[in-house]
């Protein structure tokens, strides 16, 4: 009896390991295309913001009908510069996304990978057979299939699952913060 408590015990914090692993890769990858679309920081990118400033600043104040055709120049100036910082940012947002999603790639995948062998025909969950009337016998694939009327939820469906509901928790949660900012 003490043994198949620490055994179901075990089994739970398996399917709560793994669900907080996979949201944790969710919140990465939703973090890191934030913070890709954010802008870049470069020093160039400033200087160029700072001279597109300027020349808007020095048009604005040419505002007699005599100097309309300077004003009309440093504006000129300004789109062209502005037109120069958007080709810059798009590069640097390529290069960037390239490697980011690479190697948030990788980390996936090997996470994942190392998730499946580790519990391989191991049950991760128990179930109640009535609340998965319709899909026990995929929810138990390769785990042994039904025990007193439940059914043990293996690895590769467990990762299918909680990858949906990180993708649809990470959603609602920060489409709530960027409510509140």
């Amino acid at each position: 009896m003490e043994q198949t408590l620490d055994e179901e015990y075990g089994k739970s914090l398996a399917a709560l390991t793994i669900f907080i692993i996979v949201m944790a890769l969710q919140f990465l990858s939703k973090y890191l295309e934030h913070n890709k679309k954010r802008g870049s920081t470069n020093k160039a990118d400033v200087q160029l913001r700072a001279e597109i400033k300027q020349l808007l600043k020095e048009a604005s104040s040419l505002s007699q009908p005599s100097t309309f055709a300077q004003a009309a120049k440093l504006r000129r100036m300004a789109a062209a510069k502005e037109k120069e910082l958007a080709k810059n940012q798009e590069l640097h947002s390529k290069e960037k996304k390239l490697s980011h999603e690479k190697v948030l790639m990788i980390l996936k995948v090997l996470t994942y990978f190392a998730l499946i062998l580790w519990f391989w025909r191991i049950p991760v969950a128990v179930i109640t057979e009535n609340l998965v009337q319709p899909l026990g016998k995929v929810l138990s694939w390769r785990t042994g299939g039904r025990l007193n009327d439940n059914i043990m939820v293996g690895v590769i469906p467990w990762l299918i699952v909680s990858n949906r509901v990180g993708k649809f928790i990470c959603a609602k949660v920060l489409s709530s913060k960027r409510k509140l900012f």
